[in-house]
């Protein structure tokens, strides 16, 4: 009996639970149901409100589509106003864009060296000590002008040579006059005249020999001696610069070694490679403009005087040479530049000086004048044709273009987009 009971107040403890369960099930559901309702509301209203108060005009007229917000105004709120002193302050010019004809060109990427057929390798022809340096590096030096000075053994003793033929030279000479006068009056025999004539031939032919030698050695002869006649001056060939200088006070020069390096820089080469698609476009003689990064606004003019007569088999490029005259020495050998060949052909289009055209986070901008004010306008931009760059897109012909002043322009655009943004 004691089974049955115990198993009827299970089921009876487990029946209360289950309406517990279900009882706090049905709270929370309620407590949700409420909650959801209050959320609907409280965005509903407002939503409602908008839609009947942010634009009556719209909401009176449903046919009529309204502007995107700030269309109306963002133009003017891009463009700057300046005042007359201010323009005169940023030294603002202006410039109605215009079609230009432009000579059709060849632009290649090139190098900057010396002029080869004016440049020499300065070496001595004997060795020699070198006992001063009087030249350095850099230095711009004349034609004859003493570079070095150099002791040789050598020398010395050519130069010992040459001064002894000089002086059985003399002695002979004398000789052969008195036998020759002696011979017209019959005084001497004919051998005696004959052995004064071959002496005389033979000193003749030794000063010859020693003066050929002290030639070959590259030294002035000196009448009268005001020094060791074994130092001898490294002369400069003709004017230029020392572009490099090997020459160390007591070292051994050898006549293989070049101890200076003097090149003319007044003239200089423009060393590049011309692709076969562009051979047929150039032609000797062709004026040409070259620029460099260190001096990105000048312009140096020259032409084209070279041209290869053979293809490289590996870049397919064909070496081609433009000359510009080198004033003030500004062009440097070995520098990077960018050599602009003329052709024949011509073409039309619009261009800007490169410093109307600025750079904005990226974007190339130029500032159009209009309506009372300066607009920044995004441009696209080709190539560089001389000091201008060619412009694409983004400005019409006829638009008036500010030429100089942007970077006062820019800076007041940046400065208040800068307060803008606090």
């Amino acid at each position: 009996m004691s089974r049955p009971l115990a198993f009827r107040e299970s089921i009876q403890l487990n029946s209360k639970i289950f309406q517990i369960f279900l009882l706090a099930a049905g709270s929370a559901a309620v407590l949700a149901l409420s909650g959801c309702g209050n959320s609907e509301g409280t965005a509903a209203k407002p939503v409602a409100e908008n839609r009947a108060g942010a634009n009556p005009s719209h909401a009176d007229n449903p046919s009529e589509k309204p502007a995107p917000e700030g269309a109306r105004d963002h133009a003017d709120e891009k463009r700057l106003a300046l005042s007359p002193e201010e323009l005169a302050t940023a030294g603002i010019k202006v410039e109605e864009l215009r079609m230009q004809s432009l000579v059709d060109q060849v632009v290649l990427t090139a190098t900057i060296r010396a002029n080869q057929d004016r440049i020499a390798h300065v070496a001595p022809r004997v060795s020699a000590r070198i006992t001063e340096v009087r030249a350095r590096l850099g230095d711009t030096v004349v034609k004859g002008q003493a570079l070095a000075f150099l002791d040789s053994i050598e020398l010395g003793e050519a130069h010992s040579v040459y001064q002894q033929a000089k002086s059985h030279f003399s002695l002979a000479s004398s000789d052969f006059e008195r036998a020759q006068k002696l011979k017209a009056e019959d005084i001497i025999p004919e051998k005696d005249y004959l052995r004064a004539r071959s002496e005389y031939e033979k000193a003749k032919a030794s000063l010859r020999a020693a003066d050929d030698k002290l030639q070959l050695l590259d030294v002035a002869h000196r009448e009268s001696e005001t020094g060791p006649a074994s130092v001898f001056p490294l002369k400069a060939p003709f004017a230029g610069t020392v572009i490099e200088k090997d020459a160390v006070l007591g070292e051994l020069a050898q006549p293989d070694k070049s101890l200076f390096t003097v090149a003319d820089l007044s003239t200089l080469w423009i060393e590049a490679n011309l692709f076969e698609k562009d051979l047929g476009r150039v032609r000797v003689g062709a004026p040409a403009t070259v620029t460099v990064g260190a001096y990105p606004d000048e312009i140096f003019k020259g032409k084209l005087t070279y041209i290869s007569s053979t293809v490289d088999k590996e870049s397919r490029a064909v070496q081609a040479r433009v000359e510009v005259p080198n004033t003030g020495g500004r062009l440097k050998p070995e520098m990077f530049a960018t050599a602009s060949i003329d052709t024949a052909a011509t073409s039309k289009a619009l261009t800007l000086p490169q410093e109307a055209v600025l750079l904005v986070n990226g974007q190339a901008i130029a500032f159009v004048q209009e309506g009372g004010g300066f607009e920044p306008r995004p441009v696209d931009i080709g190539e560089k044709v001389g000091s201008r760059v060619i412009v694409r897109g983004g400005i019409k012909e006829g638009e008036r273009v500010v030429v100089a002043g942007a970077y006062a322009l820019k800076a007041r655009m940046l400065k208040s987009q800068i307060g803008d943004a606090h």
